[in-house]
């Protein structure tokens, strides 16, 4: 996520914004449980999974929101 933004960008936003560093912290973990579900690490039910996909994402599309009200806020 935010792969195009600068890591020193994205840190800042983390150390100024409480909920977005919670938000991006959750959508790692979530990220890492998907994955290690997907490769077979994790055992997981398929509902469970779907909601962990649907949480990471939702939680994605906040950040993505909460950067672009940062960025149009700067310029």
């Amino acid at each position: 996520m935010f792969e195009n933004q600068q890591r020193d960008d994205v840190e800042a936003l983390m150390k100024a914004d409480a909920e977005f560093r919670r938000l991006y912290q959750r959508h790692r973990q979530l990220d890492s449980k998907v994955h290690d579900a997907d490769i077979g690490v994790l055992p997981i039910d398929a509902t469970t999974l779907s909601s962990m996909k649907r949480e990471k994402l939702q939680a994605r599309e906040r950040l993505e929101r909460m950067w672009t009200d940062r960025v149009h806020l700067i310029h």
